[in-house]
């Protein structure tokens, strides 16, 4: 195994937690679906836990401590790639690397997020109280990384999941482009169907209900469907699904993900998913959804 890879395809981070491993899994199996390679990163806190107890200073921390923070870097890190192996089981040609830093992981991550096709961390890490709560990494890298972001759950997935479609947010604006070319290609690789959901705002005239109760009027319907109907013809291999509901986004985003193996969303947009990301629909996606929860982040 290389200690360090020059190009990035697939970055995980760990500290060592169940949780982080769950993510090294998740991550593991999407490197040999997309057969690239995979990073595996642990962040150490640039002064370690002693030296704040002791108040030692900075630059007179004794080398035996550090030493001690070193060996227990690379013991995680040795665990991740036992773990990503395993899950590979006989992929055969796809390199496992595994990177050290000092300092803050989300500093790091966001660095290397800048070369890589997709950046993974767990929901929340060991420092996770809460498991309704998404993490301060998962949180800092949906706001600053410059790539994809998949936020993975520790919670055991059953076999059959693989089975079901990939769930893309869409909202018909420019800006959604990223994470519709992202859910197409995904889908794709999985062999799956995709269903596109698009979120009417309870303001949006063009989207008052039928008084049939048939649905929304057409305007809507045909909006996706024009947005679609390039990357269909670009992907004929996946079937697509289109449904449209009215309210809150995050709502029917994670609503539709209990039927899903993925959500994908946009960092950003309008319409139905207005301040996506920096507001509070993409983190309600990330830590409500059972399922691993993907942000199209513009590079």
């Amino acid at each position: 195994m290389s200690e360090r890879t020059t190009h990035h395809k697939i970055v995980v981070g760990t500290d060592g937690s169940s949780s982080a491993l769950v993510a090294v899994q998740w991550a593991a199996r999407e490197a040999a679906m997309r057969h690239v390679s995979l990073t595996v990163v642990h962040v150490a806190s640039s002064l370690p836990v002693a030296a704040s107890v002791l108040t030692w200073p900075a630059g007179h921390i004794p080398q035996e401590v550090l030493e001690i923070q070193d060996s227990e870097a690379r013991a995680i890190l040795a665990e991740a790639i036992r773990t990503a192996e395993d899950t590979m089981g006989g992929a055969v040609g796809i390199e496992i690397g595994s990177e050290q830093y000092l300092g803050s992981p989300v500093s790091a991550l966001t660095t290397l997020s800048k070369t890589a096709q997709l950046v993974v961390v767990a929901c929340r890490g060991r420092s996770g109280r809460h498991r309704r709560l998404l993490g301060s990494v998962g949180i800092g890298l949906l706001h600053h990384a410059r790539g994809p972001v998949a936020i993975v759950h520790d919670e055991i997935q059953p076999a059959q999941l693989t089975e079901l479609p990939v769930l893309v947010g869409i909202d018909c604006s420019p800006a959604s482009e990223p994470a519709t070319a992202l859910a197409f290609d995904e889908a794709s690789w999985r062999g799956v169907g995709l269903v596109a959901l698009h979120v009417c705002s309870d303001t949006d005239v063009s989207s008052v209900p039928r008084r049939d109760g048939t649905g929304v009027h057409e305007p809507a319907g045909e909006n996706l469907a024009e947005t679609l109907q390039a990357w269909q013809d670009r992907y004929p291999e996946v079937p697509v699904t289109r449904v449209i509901e009215r309210g809150h986004p995050a709502r029917h985003l994670v609503d539709h993900a209990q039927q899903a193996q993925l959500v994908i969303v946009g960092s950003h947009g309008r319409g139905g998913f207005p301040g996506m990301l920096l507001g509070s629909v993409s983190t309600a996606v990330a830590q409500e959804a059972h399922v691993p929860a993907l942000v199209a982040r513009r590079q």
